[in-house]
């Protein structure tokens, strides 16, 4: 159950991160508020996650999820670039995550 929450923890931090672009410097009211309750949900089951997962296993995780996820949005909303050692690096933090699970968790 903790890989759950901890996947789940992960990809609020992908909404809290893209939704810091369209905050836009936290002008925008409704963007603002749909950041900072992912940011919160996104703690709290990172929370729940380490009670049974270790810190460094589960922190690692969670920041890889949310920079994978972050950065392949980045590509499709934000048009931003894209090429052959960008995803080649991408994939190795996929790799890392999935290695992580493998090797050290509950």
């Amino acid at each position: 159950m903790s890989w759950y929450l901890l996947i789940l923890a992960g990809l609020f931090e992908i909404g809290w991160a893209i939704g810091l672009e369209y905050s836009e410097g936290f002008s925008k009211p409704i963007p603002t508020l749909g950041t900072a309750v992912a940011m919160i949900v996104s703690l709290v089951l990172l929370s729940q996650a380490v009670e049974d997962l270790p810190i460094g296993t589960a922190y690692a995780v969670w920041t890889g999820i949310g920079a994978v996820g972050t950065a392949s949005l980045g590509i499709v909303l934000f048009d931003e670039s894209v090429s052959i050692l960008r995803m080649g690096f991408i994939g190795l933090i996929v790799l890392g995550i999935v290695g992580l699970h493998a090797a050290g968790g509950h």
